[in-house]
């Protein structure tokens, strides 16, 4: 079992625009809102972590189980949930992935994903699935001396048996609402982006609205700047300080949105809605497209009303097939 605690390989960090994208996920008001409303319903707590990032996520929850927060403290025995965090990674295949560590406690880990790819995790968890008993906690101190460092077994045998126990079925059915929950942050991700601060500078809300007004046409940053009576280098620092995305990648993402309010109407071709969002070339669109919502535009498409909905519209198939 000492192998079971050692430190994890990390993964790859996840990109600069996919850290952005859980930046925004983490601050929206419906990722708070749901996190508080969970932790306040289960008593479990709630994080949002990169893919590809170690540390402890659960760590500093008002919601942590006191023993693993005690353990926390403790560089080394926190590997082993580290050790965990890896094993789940690594297991991305079904809705949700839980593991038991070491101690006998669960950790659960839901993929937020975009198209095939995981940007980041749902975690929650620190639970007991069945009761206590003395010779698992035993092992579990056992285990702990074999690192050399002292705990107080005292401490640490209060807090462990007084771990949440939830029973699979119920547990299943909090991981299933999350999975959901993840299905739907997944879905808002790029809006979330995109969407405006209450509290950002009042120039960046006009810079908003003049983008929104002419974003099918061709437009550039030096018109943008001058709509709001700023220099181009001044109105990049202040665009990209409030937002958190370049004028180029900001409009992107707000013609990504144009085009997929466009693609609910069944009868819209893919080209069509790319041109009318102002896209000037379809290369160019489908890879922009790819890289924020995770989908090729016609999969997306497909999934939104089926594969079949482009030939009931009334569109020959080689169209379709072109789209």
């Amino acid at each position: 079992m000492q192998a079971a605690l050692a430190l994890p390989i990390p993964a790859a960090d996840c990109s600069k625009t996919d850290r952005d994208l859980i930046t925004h996920l983490e601050k929206s008001e419906i990722y708070r809102t749901y996190q508080r409303a969970f932790e306040m319903t289960t008593g479990l707590p709630l994080s949002l972590r990169p893919a590809g990032s170690f540390h402890g996520p659960l760590h500093g929850s008002k919601h942590a189980n006191p023993f693993c927060a005690l353990l926390a403290a403790r560089s080394k025995s926190c590997s082993a949930c580290l050790q965990l965090q890896d094993a789940m990674e690594k297991d991305p295949q079904g809705d949700y992935c839980t593991r038991e560590c070491f101690a006998g406690l669960s950790e659960s880990s839901i993929p937020i994903r975009l198209g095939e790819r995981i940007v980041a995790f749902l975690q929650t968890g620190q639970i007991l699935r069945q009761n206590p008993s003395e010779a698992q906690f035993g092992r579990t101190m056992r285990q702990l001396r074999e690192l050399g460092s002292d705990y107080d077994e005292k401490r640490l045998k209060v807090a462990y048996f007084q771990t949440r126990i939830v029973t699979r079925a119920h547990y299943d059915s909090v991981l299933r609402l999350l999975s959901i929950f993840a299905r739907h942050l997944s879905e808002l991700s790029n809006q979330l982006m995109v969407q405006e601060s209450a509290a950002e500078a009042p120039v960046v809300a006009r810079a908003r609205a003049f983008i929104t007004e002419h974003q099918g046409e061709q437009l550039s940053l030096s018109q943008v700047a001058q709509a709001v009576n700023m220099s181009s280098f001044y109105f990049c620092k202040v665009f990209k300080r409030e937002t958190g995305l370049t004028f180029t990648e900001f409009l992107a993402r707000m013609r990504v949105e144009a085009v997929k309010k466009l693609l609910l109407n069944p009868h819209k071709r893919v080209s069509e809605a790319a041109y009318e969002a102002g896209f000037q070339s379809l290369s160019q669109f489908n890879r922009v497209f790819r890289r924020i919502v995770g989908d090729a535009p016609s999969d997306y498409r497909d999934k939104l009303h089926g594969a079949e909905a482009a030939p009931r519209a009334g569109l020959p198939l080689r169209l379709v097939l072109a789209n």
